[in-house]
């Protein structure tokens, strides 16, 4: 049997794009680290729990791990550029963590994208899965800025929607998802 096209299918649905960062201290001082993530799934409103899923044995989820918190910025479109950057590997991303323009989160001290809607948590649960570890974190603090336009990742590129309203499409009627449902 020939295994499914996960990736391939993968790509076709629309996710926003998100700044994971997180620290580890070091005899040298505080390091942060920041990564561009796609798998932000919001959990549980009471509590408030939200789920991230990495690479196991990343760098990035060592120092998540170590630290036992992170934040989680959701970016808007004007910061295309930012994602990329940070999508790289570690030693790639290392200088532009340090150009950030950004700010330690008060609750746990990850850095928080300046514009950007923001979530800081502690780690709740981890679950290795596969490939990945899935950790939940509560949200101990969070803001948001209303209204500005998402960057979404869409079939291996990053895209903007500037207006909800032209992307809502109505599944009714025959062949369409209530059918099955």
């Amino acid at each position: 049997m020939t295994p499914p096209d996960l990736r391939g299918v993968m790509r076709t649905f629309a996710t926003g794009v998100c700044v994971a960062s997180a620290y580890r201290d070091t005899p040298g001082g505080r390091r942060h680290d920041a990564m561009t993530v796609n798998s932000l799934g919001s959990i549980s409103l009471d509590p408030p729990l939200i789920c991230l899923s990495f690479r196991r044995g990343s760098g990035f989820l060592g120092d998540l791990l170590a630290a036992g918190c992170w934040a989680v910025s959701i970016l808007p479109a004007g910061v295309r550029e930012t994602a990329r950057r940070l999508a790289m590997p570690l030693p790639a991303r290392a200088t532009h963590v340090a150009g950030l323009h950004a700010r330690p989160g008060a609750a746990t001290g990850g850095l928080v994208l300046a514009g950007a809607s923001w979530l800081e948590c502690g780690l709740r649960q981890r679950f290795d899965l596969g490939d990945h570890t899935l950790v939940i974190g509560q949200v101990l603090t969070a803001g948001h800025h209303a209204r500005s336009p998402a960057l979404v990742f869409l079939h291996g590129g990053y895209h903007t929607v500037d207006d909800p309203q032209a992307a809502t499409v109505h599944l009714s009627g025959p062949g369409h998802w209530g059918e099955y449902c």
